[in-house]
């Protein structure tokens, strides 16, 4: 995965789009399908909560399998980036112990998923507006630039692709 600058607005409004999208459609999805269990199945108990969290379930699957679908669609392009930068920076985080251990003993490509992790972070963090930790990503981000220096590294995250976190 490369980053890329995407537009903080389109992205926030888009984003907002889909989470009204998927609690309407989860809403009407999960009553329309219990409703229509419990008519077609009543209980003489009056009990119809299998129904209704069969209803829950299945809205569930279906939204998530349309969103599935959907993320290619360009419309979606900045939100499905997010969602797939999230899902790297969480492959790195996994592995961050043995990433911070193997560069500070200067091995290249650890430096170079820590660099793409730390810039990621940024990204993200300025885009849903979190940055009250960004101290702390500086402080990070200082330290790896010492072992760059020291170890005499040029890091380009262009080069970085998540199967170099394998050997971690």
């Amino acid at each position: 995965m490369q980053l890329k600058e995407i537009d903080k607005k389109r992205y926030r409004s888009r984003l907002n789009v889909v989470i009204v999208a998927c609690i309407a459609s989860l809403a009407v999805l999960s009553l329309s399908v219990s409703q229509t269990l419990i008519y077609l199945f009543p209980s003489e108990t009056g009990s119809h909560f299998h129904w209704n969290l069969l209803g829950v379930v299945v809205s569930a699957i279906a939204v998530g399998v349309m969103l599935r679908k959907l993320k290619t669609h360009p419309k979606m392009f900045e939100v499905a980036y997010i969602w797939d930068l999230k899902h790297q920076l969480n492959l790195i985080y996994r592995k961050n112990r043995k990433l911070l251990a193997a560069a500070e003993q200067g091995n290249k490509e650890a430096m170079l998923a820590l660099q793409f992790s730390y810039q990621g972070s940024r990204q993200l963090w300025q885009m849903d507006d979190n940055t009250i930790t960004m101290s702390s990503l500086n402080t990070a981000q200082n330290q790896l630039d010492k072992w760059v220096e020291e170890y005499d590294v040029q890091l380009d995250i262009s080069d970085y692709h998540s199967e170099m976190l394998k050997q971690f």
